[in-house]
C-alpha cells in the first residue's frame, strides 16, 4: 500500500471517530442533565486554602455537564470495534484492533479513563473528604499502572534504550523502568493539570497527537498513526462543543486518559524527547505549580498570582479565549519544532 491510500485511511477514520462523537454527543448531554452531572467548582486552591478567586472567575460554570471523556474514548472504542466487525464481515482487509500497536495506548485510554470517571463521579457527587478521589490513592493507582505498564515494555517487548534525534539510541537497562513510570504518571497529571479553560488542553492534545501520529506513520506504524487519528477526531468533536462557553468538559475522565496514552504512544515510537518539546506547554503548566508551591513552602510567598499559569494570566485580565488561543499558538509553534526534530532525527 502507497502513501496516498494510508493517508486517506487515516484519515477517514479519523473523521468517522469525529462523526460518531458528534452523534453520540446530544444523546450523552440528556443523560448527564438527567442525572445532574454537572461541573463543581473546587473550593481549595493547590495549597488546600480557599480558591477564592477561582470560584468567582468560574462560578458561571458551576453545573456545566463533566465527564465528556467517557463520551470521547467511548467513541474511539466503538470505532475499533466497528472496524473489527467490518473486517469480520470482509469488507476491509484488517481490523484497528492490532496488537502490537493498538492493545497497549487502548487498554491505557480505557483504564485511566476509568479512573478518571470514578473521580469525576465522586467530586459531582461530593463522596470524600476532597470531594473525589484523593490525591494519594489517585497517585498510587498511575503508579500501579505505570509500573504494568514499563514491566511490559522492558520484559516482553524489550524497550530498553532512550532515542536522542541526531544521536542514536542510548542503552540505559532497568532505568528504563522507572523512566517508563516517570513518562505516564507526569504525563496524565500535566494534562489534568492543564485542563482548566475552555478548549485549552483539547486543543494542545490536538496538536500533540497530529505530531505523533505523523511520527507514527514515518515508522510505518500505520495502525498507531490511525489510532492517533481516532484521537484526534473525538478532541475535534469535543471541541465543537467546548469552545466558550462550553457545552460540556471532558473531565478527569477525559484529560487523565488522554494524557496518559500521550505518554504511551510517545514511548512506544521512541520519541521521548520529542514529547518533552511538542508537550511544552504541558510542562509550562505543571512547572508553575511546582514552583507556586515551593515558593510558598519555603519562602511564604507566591510567584504567580495564582497557579496553574493560565490561571495567572486570566487574574492578570486576559480573558479565557485569549489565553486557550496564545497557549494554541505556543503549542502549534513547538508542535511542529517537535515533529522537525523528530522526523529528521529519527535514524
Amino acid at each position: 500500500m502507497n502513501q496516498v491510500p494510508q493517508l486517506i485511511t487515516i484519515f477517514g477514520w479519523s473523521t468517522l471517530a469525529f462523526v460518531i462523537t458528534l452523534v453520540l454527543t446530544p444523546i450523552f448531554l440528556k443523560l448527564v442533565t438527567k442525572f445532574k452531572l454537572g461541573k463543581q467548582i473546587r473550593e481549595e486552591s493547590i495549597d488546600g486554602k480557599a480558591a477564592t478567586f477561582f470560584r468567582e472567575m468560574h462560578a458561571k460554570k458551576s453545573g456545566t455537564p463533566t465527564m465528556g471523556g467517557v463520551i470521547m474514548w467511548g467513541s474511539v472504542v466503538l470505532t475499533i470495534l466497528i472496524s473489527r466487525l467490518l473486517a469480520f464481515l470482509g469488507w476491509i482487509p484488517k481490523s484497528l484492533l492490532d496488537r502490537g500497536e493498538v492493545y497497549l495506548p487502548l487498554f491505557t485510554l480505557m483504564a485511566v479513563g476509568i479512573l478518571g470517571a470514578v473521580d469525576d463521579f465522586f467530586n459531582i457527587k461530593r463522596i470524600g473528604k476532597k470531594k473525589g478521589i484523593e490525591a494519594k490513592p489517585k497517585f498510587l493507582f498511575l503508579m500501579f499502572f505505570a509500573i504494568i505498564g514499563a514491566w511490559w515494555f522492558y520484559s516482553k517487548l524489550g524497550f530498553s534504550s532512550i532515542h536522542i534525534p541526531h544521536l542514536g539510541d542510548f542503552e540505559i537497562g532497568m532505568w528504563y523502568i522507572p523512566l517508563f513510570i516517570l513518562v505516564i504518571v507526569s504525563t496524565a497529571n500535566a494534562v489534568n493539570i492543564t485542563d482548566g479553560l475552555d478548549g485549552l488542553a483539547g486543543g494542545l492534545l490536538i496538536l500533540a497527537f497530529m505530531a505523533f501520529g505523523a511520527i507514527a506513520f514515518a515508522k510505518g506504524l500505520l495502525i498507531l498513526s490511525i489510532f492517533c487519528g481516532l484521537l484526534i477526531g473525538t478532541l475535534m468533536a469535543f471541541l465543537w462543543h467546548n469552545v466558550p462557553p462550553a457545552l460540556f468538559y471532558m473531565g478527569d475522565t477525559g484529560s487523565l486518559a488522554y494524557g496518559a496514552t500521550l505518554g504511551v504512544i510517545a514511548m512506544m515510537t521512541d520519541s521521548l524527547v520529542v514529547l518533552l518539546i511538542v508537550g511544552f506547554v504541558f510542562i509550562f503548566e505543571t512547572l508553575s505549580v511546582i514552583i507556586q508551591l515551593t515558593s510558598k513552602k519555603l519562602f511564604k510567598r507566591k510567584v504567580f498570582l495564582i497557579a496553574p499559569i493560565h490561571h495567572h494570566f486570566e487574574k492578570k485580565g486576559w480573558g479565557e479565549a485569549k489565553i486557550t488561543m496564545r497557549f494554541w499558538i505556543i503549542g502549534a509553534f513547538f508542535g511542529v519544532v517537535g515533529l522537525i526534530i523528530g522526523l529528521i532525527g529519527m535514524g
